[in-house]
């Protein structure tokens, strides 16, 4: 476990994160444009979800994959409802700021993934490539709880009518969001053409990853330290503290879900680092849209500048070391 932590922190892609972090926090002028930023974020969408189709392809479907995108899912509708209520006790969080939050913590952080993909890569771990079709699938249900949970408040204080967004207009906000647009399209992209299409862009979605990977990750470091500087002041004891214990309690509860799956350890790892993670794209998107009285100087600082980098640093080796220990 220790070789573990020590392998992550010592990484280029942590290693980086904590330049662009440091740079942040000491108020540089460094800064990644906001279109490069993009464009980094869409190869790293393209490339990963294409390798995963194109695994998937030589691996066929099977009755692991669909258990294994069926547990995603349930877990993604289950994990927002175990955070609210955690929330609800420790916290005195408004409740529309408990649901957006919690609807954080069950989507999930495409870029903690890819970092897992690397890290369990880096481990000698072999993961299933159809992971990424679980990844895509977590993305929405935990939207749905949230809003689900926000419209319960609302109409327990007698507000339900007010605010509400049309449903078609939240329905395709949630499922033409651009992250999962991507990821998905070239996750059948890369399963129409296997390993044939795999091996035509290889030297542009395999061979340059790991940097591309690198400096998202230093603009990342940028971004979630500017939002500790400008969002700390919200964040009290408890909140703090929930961003540093929730991504366990959603580990432990992905844990439990692998063991019947029959995945194997760096599959598990990639399983329990889905659950563990925090969206920070998709869901403050819709957000934004579905309860725009939420704070988020609350959620989008939690998620980005304390569970991200808690997960990069510590959380993804614990992962590893859990899944190897149940495999």
């Amino acid at each position: 476990m220790l070789d573990l932590v020590i392998a992550n922190l010592t990484s280029p892609i942590v290693l980086f994160f904590a330049l662009g972090l440091a740079a942040a926090l000491a108020r540089s002028d460094l800064v990644v444009p906001e279109a490069v930023a993009k464009a980094l974020a869409l190869y790293l969408m393209m490339s990963i979800g294409f390798k995963g189709g194109a695994s998937v392809a030589g691996h066929g479907i099977d009755a692991r994959l669909v258990g294994a995108v069926i547990a995603g899912a349930l877990l993604s509708f289950s994990i927002p409802w175990v955070a609210f209520q955690i929330l609800s006790r420790t916290t005195k969080l408004p409740t529309l700021d408990a649901a957006a939050v919690a609807a954080h913590y069950g989507s999930i952080s495409i870029v903690t993934f890819v970092a897992a993909s690397e890290s369990v890569r880096l481990s000698g771990l072999v993961a299933e490539g159809y992971l990424v079709a679980v990844a895509a699938v977590m993305e929405a249900p935990a939207i749905l709880t949230a809003l689900w949970l926000a419209q319960k408040a609302r109409k327990k204080a007698g507000t339900g009518a007010e605010g509400d967004e049309p449903q078609g207009a939240l329905l395709r906000e949630i499922l033409l969001n651009g992250s999962i647009v991507l990821l998905t399209g070239a996750f059948v992209i890369g399963w129409i053409t296997g390993a044939r299409g795999l091996e035509i862009v290889s030297p542009f979605l395999v061979a340059p990853f790991q940097g591309v990977l690198c400096l998202f990750l230093l603009d990342m470091g940028l971004v979630a330290g500017r939002g500790l500087r400008a969002g700390w002041r919200e964040l009290r004891g408890p909140v703090l503290a929930f961003g540093l214990y929730m991504p366990l309690v959603g580990a432990s509860l992905a844990a439990l879900v692998a063991l019947p799956l029959g995945l194997s350890a760096g599959g598990t790892a990639l399983l329990i680092t889905l659950a563990a993670s925090a969206s920070y794209i998709a869901v403050p998107a819709a957000m934004r849209l579905a309860l725009p009285e939420a704070r988020p100087a609350i959620y989008l600082t939690l998620s980005l500048g304390v569970t991200f980098p808690f997960n990069l640093t510590l959380g993804i080796p614990l992962y590893i070391a859990l899944a190897e220990a149940l495999t």
